[in-house]
């Protein structure tokens, strides 16, 4: 292989491998095969191009044209002429899909579904660096400002991962780049011809000067690996080793802001209300938990995550806790009493392999869990959390969990909290405004217990207030975000239950805010399916003798506890200002009104009442023959432009060795045909024409350099003393059997040659050059013609047009 193919190989390599940090990005991951089709069809087009050759830059442009067709085809069919042909609406829609692409990228969590305006981005972007790279590397010769593109694509697919498989997408994106400059260190080598005491002449090829005597490679190439091994080995186990890197080149998660264990036994503040809003917004409801449990009723079987104690003013965090080994029964209940009633219960868990969460999604309180994998334990906010990159990926796990059942009495005769907890969960930062304590005092007016307080609170948010539940309302955490809410009164869980944790502390009541999922859809099987969907936040607040205890503030969202419903009277109507418990008893299988139809949309009055009723049945739009029969046109054509060479060979081939005239003439076309033939299939297998050597002088270096003996070294030699026959006797003697001769050296060659030049000699032939010089050697004389007669042009077409008896 030459060195610039070789360079395009590894070019195309060290593309997809710096493309492989994006595939933790979107799921599934078909979208890098297509993203490899492409870049290589593009690494193709500039081999081709390079080998006419053309200007650097018209190579690197009609390689950007055919990225810009495959994009069409792809992406803008539909707007494209003929389906290919890019046109101004197909840019304009290239720009919707981009829009729609960044508004998805805001909307999903990681992995994403690969939407069209993602798939885009991706293929676009991969695209886009596998033109940067090869034009540096291949056309321009110079492979190490390659590294940059393949740099920028691995950064922003790190970046956007949060390190997920860091190391060994860091490890194939860097193995890609040193093997991109190990080829052009081999092919520069190769231009200095022996180096290091030389390499002698091997059998079959000329050595490119990289060769030592056994066959190995020479010192320069050996060095050059294990100084990228070295230097692999150096930036993934030094950073490790310093405490101060914390984690090591390939990132992770620092202190303050990881999601991991952290030094000294403990774990960092985390919030991962980030992308709750998000995964509130999906388009698509993702199942990220199934779970089956023997608790007769699953209203209050909240998956709950971690809960978020501190205040700041800025937002609410998880406070940094020591962290234990998991014991088999997990310790008693803070503040529950035997008197309440409580029922255990047990669930089993599966996760999506797709969702990753570093906390433990279980119902509270947790009594025991069973599950493999490096978790440790968190006593004072009962959770579970991975340790060194542990995550609920495909986890599945066995939680022993309290269903607790205080009354209304108990949870109103509460004594007051232990002074400890008091103090720590009452706290408010000093910014927060007065209007959020003066709200409190109003709307909790008249109680004389804690629990009415509480009461009063979640009703008021729920339904005494006029609030309105919205997910595309700006998610800030902070008090200037509790204020806009008390005054906008739109929200989504996180407002409502914040609001309500903060007021519940200015009243004296310990609070808390708990993040994780609502109990789920049950399924046909009887398991209960919990979607991204599903996400919520809830405020817990602490009553002695129960312990932390659930209220349900956000409207249309989960279920009021019983305990905090009015009894109704047994020979009347319920009260309809308040949830009837009965109309929540269990998650409906049909989504409601405000899951099926985003909110924007519900502002716009785009919601059919058919939407109220149930989902709609996906519309079946029948099998996509378009779809398909362009796919496969696109196919053949693809199969077709690349089997021109060959398609030409063998033309050429049935010409020159076909049956000819008796005439002087054709004998002697019959057996130069048969001489080119013998040359051009001798350049197919890597041996170049000399055009300045007489026929035998050729003859015996075909020979030499094709290694042929027998019968096809006495073919060529026939043969081209047949060509000196005709070229130079003055009485020359028809020969025959050339056609057989021709088809014997092909066959020689075909032997001696190793398994890649007869794959390339049969479907890349390089003698398929002569049909571009031939095009071009016609269009100069043509174009010669034309400025030497000007009027040629308009006569031709004149006599064209006039009948033959008029010509004259």
């Amino acid at each position: 292989m030459s060195g610039r193919g070789r360079l395009a190989l590894c070019s195309f390599a060290a593309t997809l491998m710096a493309a492989g940090a994006l595939i933790p990005l979107v799921k599934p991951d078909a979208w890098l095969v297509h993203a490899a089709i492409m870049v290589a069809v593009m690494g193709g087009v500039g081999a081709l191009t390079r080998r006419v050759p053309l200007a650097r830059a018209l190579t690197v442009a009609l390689q950007a044209v055919a990225a810009l067709l495959m994009l069409t085809v792809v992406f803008a069919g539909d707007q494209a002429f003929l389906g290919i042909v890019p046109t101004p609406e197909v840019f304009e829609q290239f720009g919707r899909l981009l829009t729609a692409g960044g508004e998805d990228v805001g909307r999903y969590s990681i992995p994403a579904p690969p939407t069209d305006g993602i798939r885009l981005m991706l293929i676009g972007g991969v695209l886009v660096i596998g033109l940067a790279v090869d034009a540096l590397a291949v056309t321009f010769r110079s492979a190490a400002p390659a590294g940059l593109p393949l740099l920028a694509l691995y950064s922003v697919a790190a970046g956007l991962s949060g390190g997920a498989g860091g190391g060994l997408w860091f490890l194939v994106a860097a193995a890609g780049y040193l093997l991109l400059l190990l080829a052009e260190s081999r092919d520069r080598l190769s231009q200095w011809g022996r180096v290091f005491g030389g390499a002698p002449r091997t059998q079959g090829r000329v050595s490119g000067g990289l060769d030592s005597a056994g066959g190995s490679a020479l010192a320069p190439v050996r060095t050059g690996r294990r100084i990228g091994v070295v230097a692999l080995g150096i930036a993934l186990a030094v950073p490790a080793a310093l405490p101060a890197l914390d984690g090591g080149l390939l990132g992770g998660t620092g202190n303050g802001k990881g999601s991991g264990v952290g030094g000294g036994g403990t774990i960092s503040a985390v919030n991962p209300l980030v992308s709750l809003q998000d995964n509130l917004n999906q388009p698509e409801d993702r199942e990220a938990l199934r779970y089956k449990t023997n608790a007769e009723n699953t209203q209050n079987l909240y998956l709950r995550i971690m809960s978020l104690d501190k205040f700041d003013g800025a937002s609410w965090r998880f406070s940094q806790r020591n962290v234990e080994d998991v014991p088999d029964r997990l310790p008693g209940v803070p503040g529950l009493d035997g008197d309440v009633g409580t029922t255990e219960i047990t669930t089993a868990i599966s996760a999506a392999g797709w969702y990753r969460q570093n906390y433990l999604p279980m119902p509270y309180p947790a009594t025991n869990v069973k599950i493999d994998g490096r978790w440790r334990f968190e006593p004072t906010g009962r959770t579970l959390v991975g340790d060194r990159g542990q995550s609920t990926r495909g986890a599945q796990y066995e939680v022993g969990s309290l269903l607790v059942n205080p009354t209304r009495e108990q949870l109103a005769s509460a004594p007051a909290p232990p002074s400890a907890i008091q103090r720590e969960y009452t706290q408010v930062p000093a910014i927060l405004p007065d209007v959020v304590k003066s709200t409190a005092l109003d709307i909790t007016a008249g109680a004389t217990s804690n629990y009415e307080k509480a009461v009063k609170l979640q009703d008021w948010f729920a339904v005494d207030g006029d609030f309105t539940y919205d997910t595309q309302v700006n998610s800030g955490t902070g008090v200037m975000a509790i204020t806009n809410f008390l005054k906008d009164k739109e929200g989504f869980c996180v407002h409502f239950s914040f609001t309500m944790a903060a007021m519940a502390r200015t009243l004296g009541i310990p609070a808390r805010v708990a993040v994780g999922f609502t109990p789920g859809t049950p399924q046909a099987d009887g398991s209960m399916s919990v979607g991204l969907r599903d996400a919520h936040a809830w405020p817990e607040l602490y009553f002695e003798g129960v312990g932390w205890t659930r209220f349900e503030p956000t409207p249309s969202r989960g279920s009021a506890p019983s305990y905090t419903l009015p009894e109704a009277p047994s020979d009347g109507p319920s009260d309809a200002a308040q949830p009837d418990a009965s109309t929540s008893a269990a998650p409906s299988s049909a989504p409601s009104v405000s899951d099926s139809c985003p909110a924007q949309e519900r502002r716009l009055g785009e919601c059919d009442a058919a939407t109220a009723d149930g989902a709609l049945p996906p519309a079946d739009g029948g099998f996509p023959w378009k779809t398909v029969l362009w796919v496969l046109l696109g196919v053949l054509a693809a199969a077709l432009l690349l089997s021109l060479p060959l398609l030409w060979r063998i033309w050429i081939r049935a010409q020159r060795l076909g049956s000819g005239g008796r005439a002087p003439a054709d004998t002697t076309a019959r057996t130069l045909g048969a001489w080119r033939e013998i040359t051009d299939t001798a350049w197919d297998h890597g041996i170049l024409p000399d055009n300045s050597q007489t026929p035998r002088k050729a003859a015996a270096r075909i020979v030499r350099l094709g290694r042929l003996a027998g019968p096809p070294a006495e073919a060529v030699h026939r043969v081209a003393g047949a060509v000196e026959q005709v070229l130079y006797a003055p009485d020359p003697r028809p020969a025959t059997g050339l056609a057989d001769d021709a088809r014997r050296v092909r066959e020689g060659l075909g032997v001696s040659a190793g398994e890649w030049i007869r794959l390339r000699a049969l479907l890349a032939p390089r003698s398929s050059k002569r049909v571009i010089w031939a095009a071009s050697e016609r269009w100069a004389a043509l174009a010669a013609r034309w400025e030497s007669r000007p009027d040629l042009l308009r006569w031709t077409a004149v006599t064209r047009l006039l009948p033959s008896r008029q010509r004259g």
